[in-house]
């Protein structure tokens, strides 16, 4: 299996010169979500509950964006690799298109309607009051930080991911120092408490969106020909439904299921323990998990440019293959930390910083330790199917792959546990984590066949 890691000089630099902007800009946005979590925890468990509860169609929000990017990705990458920049702004201007309408109506949905909303999440009346609010505002965030996270995406895809994280940081920065502000009421200002942390977010949306329309108009790495960003092509925008919507489909569907976990949660007996152990647990996962998904991140536009080079199927069969070992061995180093800090930090010391109630830190324990064994197998699930497979243009099995485990397997049954059998919190918390077990083998498999290699450009250059 070491033998598999062996690649041609500059391999790994170029991996590393690609993956740490990346896994700071995600472990800044973590971060970010860590800071509004830890802020809003201080208000109270009900308060944090509220938060993760409103964040749901945020998520989801969040994940279409997502999808939206991973689908630019596979053609910009690619046309990067022909040094196609003409279609790279037309695959730019089609997604900035589709990402503000979604991300309008999403706001505009939970503006006008927010109580339903949350009442589709949990039928808990306290956190719909507290969560309404925030809901309210934060959906807006989502327009301004759909427009700079595809800029992002394009740089990155571009392999110039340092912009995502300087951006990023500004965004987290900002919206930090806010949260202390409007949340607990200084320098003159108003506590506003959970309202407070979502007019934060706003404005530090709002400034990160200024950035990259300034950086857009001044870069001269990859100047943006804004008539094709406007006016993107008839033959482009098949190309980017073609290869997009299954991606899309993926990762909209795979936040809904998300989602269900999240709404199961909050109609269990337990549903605030529950709820706020899932919101402190689910920022500790993500954080665990940035250098993964900077791994994924840069595989797609490493495996993409090969493919668009011409290099061969062996090749880029060889470059892919070591891209999910580095992953993988990535994912155990982080297992075996985030199993010393379990009892050595974050029941000593993170836990009761929270003001958890003993509900709390069990369910928080449970979610802890089996996010923690399970996470070599994701590390290998998240780059192979949101970086490798996509990459190579096969989109629709990536999302087979990735869907059917959580909605035929990990829903279903944490339902039963949870809601039918009311099972411990233990049972409830394994059946999470079923879609982990199902996935690899599926997904070892479709790699290994060499089936997802296409060159999705070939033939589509256009003046």
């Amino acid at each position: 299996m070491l033998s598999s890691l062996r690649q041609g000089p500059g391999f790994y630099r170029n991996l590393w010169k690609l993956t740490l902007p990346i896994v700071l800009q995600n472990l800044i946005t973590t971060s970010l979500g860590f800071a509004d979590t830890f802020m809003v925890g201080l208000l109270g468990n009900a308060e944090m509950a509220a938060v993760t509860a409103a964040n749901v169609p945020i998520f989801i929000t969040q994940c279409m964006i997502f999808g939206f990017q991973s689908g630019m990705t596979v053609l910009v990458s690619q046309y990067w690799g022909k040094c196609d920049t003409d279609n790279i702004s037309r695959c730019t201007g089609v997604t900035l298109y589709a990402v503000t309408a979604i991300s309008t109506l999403v706001a505009l949905t939970t503006f006008f309607f927010p109580t339903q909303v949350l009442h589709l999440i949990t039928p808990n009346e306290e956190l719909v009051v507290l969560g309404a609010p925030y809901i309210r505002i934060v959906g807006f965030s989502y327009i301004f930080n759909g427009i700079s996270s595809v800029y992002a995406g394009v740089q990155r895809s571009t392999e110039y991911p340092a912009f995502g994280t300087i951006l990023f940081a500004v965004s987290m920065c900002v919206n930090t120092f806010l949260n202390y502000v409007l949340i607990f009421g200084k320098f003159g200002a108003p506590a506003m408490g959970v309202t407070g942390a979502a007019v934060a977010t706003l404005i530090s949306r709002i400034v990160e969106f200024f950035i990259a329309v300034a950086f857009a108009l001044l870069n001269k790495r990859l100047p943006l020909r804004w008539s094709c960003v406007f006016r993107p092509s008839r033959e482009i925008f098949r190309s980017f439904i073609k290869y997009s919507t299954p991606v899309i489909c993926n990762e909209t569907l795979w936040s809904l299921g998300t989602s269900a976990l999240t709404v199961v949660m909050g109609h269990m007996a337990n549903s605030q323990d529950m709820l706020a152990a899932y919101s402190l647990v689910g920022s500790i996962d993500k954080l665990s998990t940035v250098v993964c998904f900077g791994i994924s991140a840069s595989a797609a536009v490493i495996v993409g440019k090969e493919i668009g080079m011409g290099k061969s199927r062996d090749h880029v069969y060889s470059v892919g293959w070591t891209l999910l070992l580095v992953s993988m061995l990535v994912g155990a180093g982080m297992m075996a930390l985030l199993l010393i800090l379990l009892p050595t930090f974050f029941r000593p010391v993170l836990y009761p910083l929270f003001e958890l109630t003993p509900g709390a830190t069990e369910a928080a324990t449970c979610m802890a330790i089996y996010y923690a064994l399970f996470l070599p197998l994701r590390a290998f699930d998240i780059t192979n199917i949101t970086g490798v497979l996509r990459a190579g243009g096969d989109a629709k099995v990536a999302s087979v792959i990735d869907l059917s485990p959580l909605w035929l397997g990990s829903i279903p049954l944490m339902a039963l546990t949870g809601l039918v059998f009311q099972a411990p919190t233990p049972v409830v918390c394994l059946a999470m984590q079923v879609e982990n077990i199902c996935k690899c083998p599926i997904g070892l498999a479709r790699f290994r066949s060499r089936k997802w290699i296409n060159d999705v450009t070939r033939g589509r250059q256009e003046a």
